[in-house]
């Protein structure tokens, strides 16, 4: 038979986790961070908006390849919504 836990028990499981959790991201938050130095993302000088945009496409055509096979294999780049340049391609800054 299982042995109830204490609150206290219970409330220092909550907070391992929560530590792991915030581990995880750090881990998460680094490795977006050095792939996107590694694509030269860090020099242009991309809106936040655009930048959101971006990537929840990308997470979308990941997200229709987990359905599959695994991931989404190379795809020909999609046009923002503008329609006027293709994904990931920055806007040329006003420094150019």
């Amino acid at each position: 038979m299982r042995v109830k836990s204490s609150l206290s028990e219970i409330d220092a499981q909550i907070e391992k986790l929560r530590e792991r959790k915030k581990l995880l991201m750090v881990k998460a938050g680094e490795r977006f961070a050095r792939a996107a130095a590694k694509a030269g993302l860090v020099e242009m000088e991309i809106p936040d908006e655009e930048l959101d945009t971006i990537c929840e496409e990308i997470a979308a055509r990941f997200r229709k390849g987990s359905k599959g096979k695994g991931t989404a294999g190379p795809s020909a780049p999609s046009a923002d919504r503008s329609g006027t340049r293709p994904l990931g391609t920055a806007a040329k800054s006003h420094h150019e």
